[in-house]
């Protein structure tokens, strides 16, 4: 297992991830960082504009042909510029791609969703020359299916394969809310995979939670890894995430002593 850190954004805007950005700058000084991205309201904003309806199910966005245009366009384009520009403003040497330059994530189509694809693999050898160079790969979550589609891929969903492809011990999912919540509303500073997978099957977790849970799941690949969900908002966020054990909630594959 490595010392690599994947960190997927959250945020609509340049200026709700600033915040982010320029811990995600401090902390690429002294471990190896990979951000993945997404940008789901943002495509919806472009696709409204261009008259293309949006569906989801089971918290996915559905994709056909028109949507996945969008996708390319306002994911490895439009945000991934953005992210570029704004990390290397605060001093850090990122560079863009996707999922698709150089085969880098191999994804598998899923049913019922269109143009949406999981990921199976990583080309962990295009990231790795990327971060011994010191640089801080920022990725949009798109991959080719075993037939060479271009698909969509839901961003913690390609995070989550990233973490598990590159031996990351820790995955951090920023969000819009402070973590996992029982079913009397109270917060869990962690939970191992059975319990998450407990609280999914009676409906406790549901909604957009759920890819977000699952995807924390698919990151627990070796022993020792961890998922933090956490709100992207606070202050200090990635920083808390990594070493509070109190911030938002631990998904891992066993309990940890001393942790609710």
């Amino acid at each position: 297992m490595s010392e690599v850190v994947v960190v997927k954004l959250g945020g609509t805007t340049l200026a709700e991830q600033r915040q982010v950005l320029e811990e995600v700058a401090q902390v690429a000084r002294r471990r190896p960082v990979v951000l993945v991205h997404g940008g789901g309201k943002r495509m919806t904003e472009w696709l409204e504009r261009l008259g293309v309806q949006t569906r989801f199910e089971n918290g996915l966005r559905v994709t056909d042909p028109a949507a996945l245009e969008v996708a390319a366009a306002v994911l490895r384009g439009v945000v991934n510029s953005e992210l570029v520009a704004a990390l290397r403003d605060a001093g850090c040497d990122a560079v863009g791609l996707s999922g698709v330059d150089g085969g880098l994530l191999i994804g598998e189509r899923l049913p019922n969703v269109g143009l949406v694809a999981t990921v199976t693999g990583v080309r962990r050898d295009l990231i790795d020359s990327l971060l011994v160079a010191g640089q801080v790969p920022v990725v949009a979550p798109l991959a080719r299916d075993a037939e060479g589609t271009v698909c969509n891929v839901n961003a913690d969903d390609a995070a989550a394969g990233l973490a598990a492809g590159l031996g990351a011990r820790q995955l951090v999912l920023m969000t819009d809310v402070d973590g996992v919540h029982d079913g009397s509303g109270r917060k869990l500073d962690s939970i191992t995979a059975d319990e998450a997978e407990a609280l999914i099957a009676d409906g406790t977790i549901g909604g957009g939670m759920v890819p977000k849970v699952k995807a924390a799941l698919s990151a627990l690949a070796w022993d020792g890894a961890e998922a933090i969900i956490a709100d992207g908002s606070a202050a200090g966020a990635l920083a808390r995430a990594l070493d509070d054990r109190t911030f938002g909630t631990r998904v891992s594959s066993r309990a940890h002593a001393g942790t609710a």
